[in-house]
């Protein structure tokens, strides 16, 4: 790299460019037009909206968020108001900035994900992101799909599908027998990329003044930066048996938590929780950390140190 210019942190990903390989995670600021702008404009290089389905979902009662120690416990059990209201959220969206957008969709049945993805696809967003497993709605929908590589095959099979043009990445759990495996399984049934990992457990807290659990649904979904070696390991994992990209979520939170993720193979990295303790700076305070660290290794782009981990 010459002295005299700067390091490139823009990446190419199916096909797109993007001005950063930082994603808004799924579940935060996901929900609005206004509110994914303002990420973007924070230096998000994509959006990934709030995980919806075809009808309306209220979702578990409060209190259903609960920082700890530098993590969340998450049970919001999947509150969207539908893919309609959604659509037009990232209509309006896609008239206001030329960022990437990215379309979460969930379903009860593989047969409800086929739904919501094509309906999903109306809008035209850049990726439908098939979140198949959440850990906070077991009692509901059962056993998250992605514990199964049946029905992980068979839902990706009908997603793309239903999504035409749209590319689709599938939204991997660790909570299954193997996730290479099943990115092996995503691959073979024609997705374009994989998300890893979404939150693990699910876990729990007790109020010891009231000797209760303290969230209303008593369990939720684990995040923050106690899981970031849990996902690390899963990237470097997938990225050594598909040659599928890779967007790399789990604890991200500083410069050098996304440098180990595109390092492990990622081709984004994707922050979610780190927002609700950063706010919207983590973005820029990451970009600028990529920028210095590459410019005082003489580090051209990010393509350099992408795998790296695996050499």
């Amino acid at each position: 790299m010459s002295l005299c210019m700067k390091p490139d942190i823009s990446v190419s990903f199916l096909n797109k460019t993007m001005s950063s390989p930082l994603v808004l995670a799924s579940g935060v600021l996901g929900l609005t037009a206004d509110s994914m702008k303002r990420v973007l404009e924070a230096g998000a290089g994509a959006v990934t909206t709030k995980s919806f389905s075809m009808d309306p979902r209220k979702g578990h009662p409060c209190p259903s968020i609960l920082p700890y120690d530098g993590g969340l416990l998450n049970a919001v059990g999947l509150s969207n108001p539908g893919v309609a209201e959604m659509n037009k959220e990232i209509r309006k969206l896609q008239t206001q900035h030329n960022g990437l957008i990215f379309a979460s969709v969930f379903g009860r049945t593989p047969e409800e994900f086929g739904s919501a993805a094509a309906s999903a696809a109306e809008s035209e967003p850049d990726l439908i992101e098939v979140n198949v497993s959440c850990p906070n709605v077991e009692s509901e929908f059962g056993t998250p799909f992605g514990a199964s590589f049946r029905d992980v095959e068979k839902i990706t099979t009908i997603v793309k599908k239903a999504a035409g043009s749209i590319p689709v990445s599938i939204k991997l759990t660790i909570h299954c027998p193997s996730i290479s495996k099943m990115a092996r399984v995503c691959e073979e049934s024609g997705a374009d990329a994989v998300t890893a990992i979404n939150t693990v457990g699910p876990g729990m807290l007790v109020d010891t003044g009231v000797m209760k659990p303290v969230l209303a649904n008593k369990v939720g979904g684990v995040s923050g930066p106690a899981i970031f070696p849990l996902a690390l390991k899963a990237v470097w994992e997938i990225t050594g048996t598909v040659r599928l990209p890779v967007i790399a979520t789990g604890g991200v939170t500083t410069t050098d938590h996304a440098l180990q993720m595109i390092m492990a193979g990622a081709a984004l990295v994707s922050i979610g929780s780190a927002v609700y303790y950063e706010e919207l700076d983590v973005f820029s305070k990451i970009n600028k950390g990529l920028t210095d660290w590459m410019t005082e290794r003489k580090i051209g782009n990010l393509q350099e140190i992408r795998g790296k981990a695996h050499e």
